[in-house]
């Protein structure tokens, strides 16, 4: 069985003690923000079913919410506007939307296992990259549900205020039913400007 605290337990051996997994949600989608969360788990914690959100039902993601937000040391969740992503562009939006996720945590952190091949400034808080980390770490793999479960609830509410778009369905991603809906109704609010010009082109304003 894979051991799903190896990379917290290298981390401890180096001398670190609070040691973070952060992951992110919604770097793909055109609309609404992109999530982050940054999870400390007590070491060798099982959580029955903790796996990378995206092979989660999400029935399951929301059920193991709960218990993450239950067990965890300490845990913290934010996220980067559409605007902010913008103005920013998507890859520096999600490394504010983690740095946020980071300063939040009520417990200094002296370590971060991060998500993916690029590393976002946390400062002096030392870290590592781990590509798929959210499959291999189960501090990632809690940031990554605690992100996405947080992301959809957001995009439900949202679903509300613009129904046309059907986000309830798509949760803002680039499916073939949101372009659809795009070419008929246009842009709203929550739609990413940086992202529309790809999808309407010149009838994008």
């Amino acid at each position: 069985m894979m051991d799903w605290y190896a990379y917290e337990a290298q981390a401890q051996k180096k001398g670190y003690y609070n040691i973070c997994g952060v992951d992110e949600a919604g770097r793909g989608p055109l609309a609404g923000p992109v999530f982050a969360a940054a999870v400390i788990l007590p070491h060798g914690l099982v959580i029955e079913g903790l796996d990378d959100s995206k092979k989660i039902s999400p029935q399951k993601r929301e059920a193991l919410f709960q218990v993450i937000q239950k067990e965890a040391t300490a845990y913290s969740i934010a996220f980067a506007t559409e605007q902010e992503i913008d103005e920013i562009n998507i890859l520096q939006a999600t490394f504010l939307a983690m740095q946020r996720a980071v300063e939040g945590l009520d417990i200094s952190v002296d370590y971060a296992l991060v998500d993916g091949n690029r590393m976002p400034d946390l400062g002096a808080i030392c870290g590592e990259c781990i590509i798929k980390g959210d499959g291999k770490s189960a501090s990632i793999a809690a940031a990554s549900i605690l992100a996405k479960v947080s992301r959809d609830r957001l995009m439900l509410e949202v679903d509300k205020l613009y129904p046309v778009y059907q986000f309830a369905k798509h949760k803002g991603y680039g499916t073939k039913l949101h372009k659809e809906l795009l070419q008929v109704y246009g842009a709203c609010p929550v739609h990413r400007k940086s992202f529309m010009r790809k999808i309407l082109g010149d009838i994008y304003e």
